[in-house]
């Protein structure tokens, strides 16, 4: 399974970064990243797949995930008319914050249960929704408050499942996900254009044959599999947003319409024509 350490950018100091209703529905987005992240959906049904615990989820879903604990995007395959909020938090918050105000321990052992990652049942949901989806509507400061108030509601939640026994462990380490943050730190300013294995290899200070096995290795996906995939889900987006396919092609880094279409087909099951028609008829 190909894994995708996502990049979230440091340019604000805040704490908290929330997204508000993101899609991703057509996208197979299975990643990690540093930040705590408290994820609600409702409106759909679908997997919830945090590390190595895969179940189903009913009409909604309010999970928290610890640093560094690969997840599926919850939207994954959704059809229905759904709303998402996402918020994550970023590791500081602990480390420098937190740790160092008695008054917050409840929400310091929350954190060190996200862990595990946190499945909260109904009661809960019914208190933090609400606060969840009027994120976007607020000014930052306002957001800063509740975004501790919805944490210290799930700090003194007792209805709440632990998706794993003990607490993640992500394989990868310190060094390795540097390296990968690197890797696709490239791909993602340079898939528009052509990249040359020799040079994601040279960024890595490793040769061409190193790096391919070091990068087979560490992801389960070979290089090009990877650039390809991910320029897949970047053409998925622009199809999304109303681009035709010959412009979707060239702007993702494809140099031949008749390869595009192949690989969109071999990634997806389906041809970049058909996969844009049905969307034009949900």
């Amino acid at each position: 399974m190909k894994i995708q350490l996502e990049s979230i950018s440091p340019a604000s100091k805040s704490p908290f970064r929330h997204l508000h209703d993101p899609k991703l529905n057509h996208l197979f987005y299975w990643h990690f990243h540093p930040e705590y992240e408290l994820v609600y959906i409702e409106g759909a049904s679908a997997t919830r797949h945090v590390g190595n615990h895969v179940s189903q989820f009913t009409n909604s879903d309010l999970v928290f995930i610890g640093s560094n604990i690969p997840h599926l995007n919850f939207d994954h395959g959704v059809s229905t008319n759904y709303r998402k909020e996402v918020l994550h938090i970023k590791p500081f918050f602990k480390d420098s914050l937190i740790n160092e105000i008695p008054e917050l321990m409840a929400i310091d052992r929350l954190l060190e249960l996200s862990k595990y990652g946190l499945a909260f049942s109904e009661k809960t949901k019914k208190k933090v929704a609400p606060l969840l989806m009027g994120l976007h509507l607020l000014q930052p400061f306002e957001l800063f408050m509740h975004a501790f108030q919805i944490l210290q509601i799930l700090s003194q939640s007792t209805d709440f499942e632990l998706l794993h026994n003990k607490p993640y462990v992500n394989r990868y380490s310190k060094k390795e996900q540097e390296r990968i943050r690197q890797i696709y730190a490239m791909v993602d300013e340079r898939y528009q254009n052509k990249i040359h294995v020799e040079e994601v290899a040279a960024l890595c200070n490793l040769t061409k044959p190193a790096f391919c096995r070091y990068f087979k290795k560490a992801t389960g996906n070979t290089f090009i599999n990877f650039l390809n995939q991910y320029r897949i889900s970047q053409a998925k987006r622009l199809l999304l947003l109303g681009k035709n396919v010959s412009e979707t092609c060239y702007d993702c880094g494809f140099e031949s319409l008749s390869y595009f279409n192949r690989t969109f087909k071999k990634v997806t099951g389906e041809n970049p024509s058909s996969f844009k028609a049905n969307i034009q008829t949900q």
